[in-house]
Order: structure tokens, then C-alpha cells, then sequence
């Protein structure tokens, strides 16, 4: 079985045979972000699958900020070619979950909190503690905490 890591230098050296240029320098991006991430702290470690995929997810998540900023300051290539990675990145990425099947999964985890005893705003950080694990590179942070606080105060 090959690990994700080695998917994507394979991924890489096909994109390169292809001339793939976009895929090629996206790819290579991201397999040195990973290496940055193996190397750092105290001792070089290789990284399991599920810390592949957050570099992954933190990779695509730069490329659409990076885009909005882009398109914002009138750059429409450069915003296009942002895309254009983000989208590529996403492939290797779980299906992301939708709005609705996000929200069934908050509203029950609102409920297990209320079973606990928190309740309202103060129940955010035992509600995302039920919900993320749940959730895990399905969704994205920030759209799992909007959901969690529109049904906390709905």
C-alpha cells in the first residue's frame, strides 16, 4: 500500500513527463510543505497519511485565500491560477461534506452537549470538541464553527 506522500512524488514525476506545468509546480509546492512539516520541531519524522492530508488542506485552504486577495486587488490571472491549484489540491483531499450534512452532524453534537449541561454561547468549545473529530478534513474549520454557532444561537 503506497502512502499519500508517495501518490503525490508519483503524481509529480508523471506531471513533470506531461509537462504539466501547473500540476508540476503544485505538486512540488506541496510535497516541500510536507517535508517542512517532517523537519520541523526536534527530531525528522515521517509524517502518517491523516498529517499529509491537514498539509494538504492547509495548502488548498492558502490557495483560495490567496485567490480571494487576487481577485480583490484586480490580479484575475493570478486569482485564476490560484484557483486552478486549489482545485488540484482538493482532489486529494476527503469529500467535503455539504451545508446540510454539516448541520446534522452539529445539530446532534448540540444535543449531546445539552445533555452534558452547556448550553448557549458557552457551549461552542464542547460542541466543536464533539464535532471535529467527526468531521475531520471534511470540512473546514471556520464553516464547521459558523454552523456550530448559527444552531447554538438558533
Amino acid at each position: 500500500m503506497t502512502t499519500l506522500k508517495e501518490k503525490l512524488k508519483a503524481d509529480l514525476d508523471a506531471a513533470i513527463r506531461g509537462r504539466d506545468e501547473l500540476r508540476s509546480s503544485t505538486l512540488r509546492l506541496t510535497i516541500t510543505a510536507i517535508t517542512m512539516e517532517e523537519v520541523s520541531g526536534k527530531s525528522k519524522r515521517e509524517l502518517s497519511d491523516d498529517e499529509v492530508l491537514k498539509v494538504i488542506a492547509k495548502e488548498a485552504k492558502k490557495r483560495r485565500e490567496a485567490a480571494e486577495a487576487f481577485a480583490q486587488g484586480g490580479r484575475a490571472e493570478s486569482a485564476e491560477r490560484e484557483r486552478a491549484e486549489g482545485v488540484l489540491l482538493d482532489a486529494y483531499l476527503p469529500k467535503q461534506l455539504s451545508d446540510e450534512e454539516l448541520d446534522g452532524i452539529v445539530a446532534a453534537a448540540v444535543e449531546e452537549a445539552k445533555a452534558a449541561g452547556a448550553e448557549g454561547p458557552r457551549a461552542m468549545g464542547a460542541v466543536m470538541k464533539i464535532v471535529n473529530p467527526k468531521v475531520a478534513g471534511q470540512a473546514d474549520g471556520g464553516r464547521v464553527a459558523a454552523s456550530v454557532k448559527k444552531l447554538l444561537a438558533g
